[in-house]
């Protein structure tokens, strides 16, 4: 019997990456490979790349230098890299750094076992292509291997907003929507898996505009109500959103959905309306508040979270200053802040740039502001019930982990629970990053 080859899979960036990594390997299961987290043992080696990041691209080139000297010790060893970095250099990566053998971008992944089959012949392979047929139903899943309890669920794609810093677009092309039919297939499958907890994702989740049965389009609202019917799935949760998308039904479900969790993940990117307009964000300050009072309406204890950029060309201090204003009116639980950084080929990349070490700073100012929320926010939960999906051991004996419906990290000290167990608790402290917790059901 042929000894199964190993696949290595370094995943960068976004959950999305990681759901794509997945199914890259059930791919490539069907060609005889099984996964290994040991680069060294491996017989191909994909970097599952994310172009979001500071210099992403020379991230990536200064890894495969790396892997280099994997391949002189295994001449037999193939390297691919997929993603969105892919996707946007193309064969430049292969021209600078030859150890390369396969190149794939994020639209083309499920034609990976025609592609390992032509570099196992020797020869390279390189698809940027956005095809018309439908990755997801080329893909056919591996058996039915256990998972954990929860899951990432790819439901859109792409992006028709052209935010002036974003490469998205030009990476993973136009907006698209699975049809409702084939995600509910694959939820209900993961559901036999042991998935207890499905987050949906998309570039702009809540665009969604799905196929249903009958061909009529449908939201991600009634998606979300669709779900909300599959016996022995527990929690739903989606990401990453738009303002502009928050569509009054998806608002409604969020305040009469049993399962839809208490968390949503919002981004402004900005407080200032002159640099909204500037970023062709096509939403105010004051248009994203009044989207976080009707949802807070609606659910009055849903933690938001949020993504910002400091630094972004043209803003000066009252430009920062809105940004931090906009922070303390809502009251983040958690956020994503970064430094703006150029994208080759993006309109932001060309007009004048804020003075890094001012930039540094308002980043400094903006995570201490988001810190000192999120500690708030953990520490008014001390006392409180939570419900807790168990995933994971521990680090103490006895200890099991898991995240609340408000997708803290909670420790429960002295629990029997199993993984996949949803289970009561009362919170007894807060950490920096996640709280600590004893069942209310036991003795």
């Amino acid at each position: 019997m042929t000894a199964p080859k190993k696949l290595f899979v370094k995943t960068y960036g976004c959950q999305m990456n990681v759901y794509d990594s997945e199914r890259m390997a059930e791919a490539l299961g069907g060609q005889g490979y099984e996964q290994t987290d040991v680069p060294e043992e491996a017989d191909m080696i994909l970097l599952n790349t994310c172009h979001i990041r500071e210099k992403a691209a020379e991230k990536v080139y200064s890894e495969l230098g790396r892997l280099k000297s994997l391949k002189a010790a295994n001449p037999d060893l193939k390297i691919g890299v997929a993603g969105c970095v892919a996707q946007a250099e193309g064969e430049e990566i292969m021209r600078r750094q030859p150890a390369v053998d396969l190149v794939v971008g994020p639209q083309s992944y499920h034609r990976l076992p025609q592609m390992e089959a032509r570099v196992r012949a020797g020869k390279t392979a390189l698809d940027t292509d956005f095809p018309e047929e439908d990755k997801f139903d080329r893909l056919k899943s591996r058996p039915k291997a256990r998972r954990a309890p929860a899951a990432f669920l790819t439901v859109q794609e792409g992006c028709d907003k052209f935010c002036a810093f974003c490469v998205v677009p030009y990476t993973r092309g136009a907006e698209t929507s699975r049809p409702v039919t084939r995600v509910l297939d694959e939820a209900r499958d993961l559901v036999d898996r042991g998935v207890r907890e499905i987050t949906l994702l998309g570039q702009n989740v809540n665009a969604y505009h799905g196929a249903g049965p009958d061909g009529v389009e449908q939201s991600l609202a009634q998606l979300i109500w669709a779900l909300n019917d599959i016996d022995g799935l527990e929690r739903i949760r989606f990401t990453t959103s738009h303002p502009n998308d928050m569509t009054d039904d998806l608002i409604d479900a969020h305040g009469t959905c049993e399962k839809l969790m208490p968390y949503l993940h919002l981004p402004v990117q900005s407080g200032s309306d002159k640099i909204l307009k500037r970023m062709n964000r096509s939403h105010t300050a004051e248009s994203y508040l009044r989207v976080i009072e009707k949802i807070r309406a609606a659910r009055p204890d849903i933690l938001m979270s949020g993504d910002f950029i400091v630094g972004f060309p043209e803003e000066t201090e009252e430009d920062f200053q809105a940004t931090l204003d906009l922070i303390e009116a809502v009251g983040y639980g958690y956020a994503y802040s970064f430094k703006y950084s150029t994208r080759p080929g993006t309109p932001a990349a060309e007009r004048p740039q804020v003075d890094p070490e001012v930039a540094d700073a308002r980043l400094q100012r903006l995570q201490a502001l988001i810190t000192r929320q999120q500690q708030q926010i953990q520490e008014a939960m001390v006392g409180r019930s939570a419900r807790v999906l168990v995933e994971k051991p521990g680090r103490e004996p006895g200890q099991m982990v898991g995240k609340s419906e408000y997708l803290h990290a909670v420790h429960i000290d002295n629990s029997d629970a199993d993984i996949g167990d949803i289970v009561p608790v009362r919170i007894t402290a807060a950490k920096r990053n996640s709280l600590a917790a004893v069942r209310t059901d036991q003795g």
